[in-house]
């Protein structure tokens, strides 16, 4: 009341004028800014003064952030069940095939850049993708117009979600996976609850996969590599079925607390050295390492057969067989070999068409003849024109040997070679498959058929096999028409098939050349003689791959499904590769890896999957303790992510910011939860 006294008594005040009111409003703005700049922390932005990523040089004794005083908030991770009915209808969909593969951009631009998604420059983002119109020369059969004006009415009535990628709101309270074989799980191969029994083809869990794969007991550093090639500490990989598969083999023994590679001791009589010279000698063309550089080995028998060929030039992948209980695919993932764990049944290869040099089978007791000649069929599809497909056994089946003849001369297979080797008492078969389509006409019968025009023989993600022949290309400019380029030369010398790409591989192998010698080798803190195994989860053209090669490491280059389809390029190039969807658990073993690499793959996503947090998760099961990850992607993605690493106790190493972009480096640590 004392107030409104006062104001009755008081004469009215006249009001300021317009200049007085812009003076004081500036003296006010002034102040602030001072206050502020007194207040503020010097290191508020550590992307003051840096114009690129190219150069980063982070200091790996004193890391951004001291893992050892974070606690995590205990919450577990619950989905809501919208989340749960959409990863069941999504599963479902996959179930009757509506979820593929779309290896052509132009059925789905939205999915090949990311919508509202501004292009930068090469030195901060990615390097160089792949658009539209240049996705057509990569792919030899596009889907049809009636597919693409599905998906572009799809596009257009489809809302975008603007939400983060991660759930801020999010607490994670990490728990351990349970099961029989718990430390090996792998979610879209072992049945949940089964005793140990694994499908016959690739299922995922209804739902997202969170929970984290616990360390063999006595778990401990691998061995590096090259020593790797002839031990590796048994307890990391020991189970019991391994145990007794390893007593009935002379070439690989336990001695100790290790599980070794005699060099002179081989499945093969006489060595695995006489075996390759063998083959060599039937045919001369074959050259390992030169002429052969990518090479298909179906099952795992013997690891002497494919780091023999490591020495020679000759980049093996080798195939372990979901129903092989031995898991002998993860012995030569710890020896630091490049393997990979699927199946030939009713669904293709996860590869495109036309890119293995040569497949080789050895003992592998598969009925190729069987069901119309279906998995021949599918060798067909994957191996390069004029390609070679070598198989050999110690014993030969006559039913076999007839189906085998009839069905490799109705697809003009050519017999290069037959013969019984006396030392190892293998007899062994080299075909060739056709390089021109001239031979068809030869044919009595059309059987098998030939693919229906239009039939893209690179669809490969859960794709049936299909029982037909795919002609083989004619033009100059399509792929396939030509051998590539004797290595190492055909990493680095693009055929005329690539057309105006050859500019864009180029630069793209030069952005990744000058990033890796400035920043990754000498900036992050990485210890580079401990890495052998890498996996690139967003490859492009290989460029990261290739400016690796001088360094004794091998690169898995997965190609996402929703991406375009490179991979072509990748194999051309003498390098291994892989589709995958990042949605869905990767099919290999816990611990396959030293350093997994993402290039802007989390913002190409998007919303594409139900529960992004199961990415890191998976990434957590295929990392081997100890091992690195280097994130590349936008700074309002990597800052979740950084958070999400810190719940898993990993070491954060380095960050960077600029420009709404960054880059993250961590390491991952032995720590387990309890339960």
């Amino acid at each position: 009341m004392a107030g409104a006294r006062s104001g009755r008594n008081a004469k009215p005040r006249a009001p300021l004028s317009l200049c007085w009111k812009v003076l004081l409003a500036s003296f006010l703005g002034l102040s602030f800014v001072i206050v502020w700049s007194i207040f503020s922390s010097p290191s508020a932005s550590i992307s003051t003064g840096r114009d690129s990523f190219d150069n980063i040089q982070g200091n790996p004794s004193a890391p951004t952030h001291s893992i050892a005083s974070i606690t995590p908030p205990p919450v577990t991770v619950k989905p809501s069940s919208s989340r749960n009915e959409s990863e069941s209808s999504l599963r479902k969909e996959e179930k009757k095939g509506v979820v593929e593969q779309k290896p052509d951009a132009k059925a789905n631009p939205d999915e090949a850049h990311a919508e509202g998604e501004e292009e930068i420059e090469i030195d901060v983002e990615d390097g160089v993708d792949v658009n539209p119109e240049e996705e057509n020369q990569l792919s030899e059969g596009d889907t049809s117009g009636e597919e693409n004006e599905s998906n572009t009415d799809k596009k257009k009535s489809k809302k975008k979600n603007s939400g983060p990628l991660f759930d801020p709101k999010a607490r994670y309270e990490w728990k351990l996976c349970g099961g029989r074989n718990k430390q090996n799980y792998m979610p879209c191969i072992d049945m949940e609850g089964a005793g140990g029994r694994r499908h016959h083809e690739r299922s995922c869990p209804n739902g997202a996969v969170t929970c984290l794969v616990p360390l063999p007991r006595g778990y401990s550093a691998l061995v590096p590599w090259p020593e790797s090639k002839s031990k590796v500490l048994f307890g990391n990989v020991a189970h019991p079925k391994l145990s007794a598969f390893v007593k009935t083999k002379k070439w690989v023994n336990v001695s100790g607390e290790y599980l070794t590679f005699p060099s002179q001791e081989s499945e093969f009589k006489g060595g695995v050295q006489h075996y390759l010279d063998s083959i060599e000698e039937m045919v001369p063309d074959i050259e390992w390492g030169k002429n052969i550089r990518i090479l298909l080995d179906i099952g795992c028998s013997d690891a002497s057969f494919v780091g023999t060929l490591l020495e020679k030039d000759v980049l093996t992948l080798s195939l372990g067989m979901m129903n092989d209980q031995t898991d002998f695919a993860q012995v030569l993932l710890e020896r630091g070999i490049p393997a990979v764990v699927g199946n030939l049944g009713i669904r293709r290869l996860p590869f495109p068409g036309g890119i293995f040099d040569a497949i080789h089978c050895s003992g592998c007791n598969i009925h190729w003849h069987s069901n119309g000649g279906r998995l021949l069929l599918e060798m067909n599809r994957i191996l390069r024109p004029g390609g070679y497909f070598i198989m050999s056994s110690s014993h030969g089946d006559a039913e076999s040997e007839v189906g085998m003849s009839s069905l490799t001369a109705s697809i003009c297979w050519n017999v290069l070679a037959h013969k019984t080797d006396e030392i190892s008492e293998l007899g062994v078969k080299l075909y060739q498959r056709p390089a021109s389509n001239e031979i068809y006409n030869l044919r009595r019968r059309n059987e098998p058929p030939f693919c229906k025009d239009g039939e893209n023989q690179d669809l490969a993600w859960y794709a049936p096999i299909k029982t037909c022949l795919h002609k083989l290309p004619a033009a100059l400019e399509e792929r396939g028409t030509d051998w590539p380029e004797e290595w190492p030369n055909r990493l680095e010398t693009f055929p005329e098939w690539l057309g105006d790409l050859q500019e864009k591989i180029t630069a793209d192998n030069e952005h990744w050349k000058a990033i890796i010698s400035r920043s990754y080798l000498v900036g992050l803190g990485i210890d580079w003689s401990k890495i052998r195994n890498v996996m690139d989860m967003k490859a492009i053209y290989g460029g990261f791959a290739a400016a690796l090669a001088p360094q004794k490491v091998w690169v898995m280059n997965v190609v996402p499904v929703h991406a375009p389809n490179t991979l072509p390029i990748i194999f051309e190039r003498g390098l291994l590769g892989i589709f995958h969807d990042w949605c869905e658990p990767f099919s290999t073993y816990p611990r396959s890896y030293d350093l997994l690499h993402a290039d802007h793959l989390f913002s190409r996503l998007k919303n594409r999957c139900k529960q992004p947090i199961a990415i890191l998760v998976e990434m957590d099961r295929i990392l081997r303790p100890g091992g690195w990850v280097i994130i590349r992607d936008k700074s309002e993605i990597l800052n979740p992510i950084e958070e999400i690493f810190k719940t898993l106790r990993w070491n954060i190493t380095m960050t960077f910011t600029q420009d709404k972009e960054g880059i993250i480096c961590v390491q991952k640590t032995m720590w387990r939860p309890l339960t």
